[in-house]
């Protein structure tokens, strides 16, 4: 199996939220293009084919999943 990079240790991480759509995007370094990799549960990876490497996580309905965490669920 070939092993990802996921990121470097001095490199930026940015997020945002969308708070209407409840969706919670964050990129390791700059954003940039990247496919999407559906990880389940609501949960997509990034990845750059051209660096081989993971650059980002998007993270859909975020506020439920706190809400069910917190419920103990």
């Amino acid at each position: 199996m070939e092993t990802l990079t996921l990121f470097e240790k001095d490199q930026s991480v940015h997020w945002d939220y969308d708070e209407e759509a409840d969706v919670l995007y964050v990129s390791f370094g700059e954003p940039r293009p990247a496919i999407g990799i559906d990880a389940g549960d609501g949960v997509i990876v990034r990845y750059d084919e051209t660096v081989g490497r993971v650059v980002g996580l998007t993270v859909v309905g975020l506020r439920a999943r706190i809400a069910r965490e917190r419920a103990g669920v």
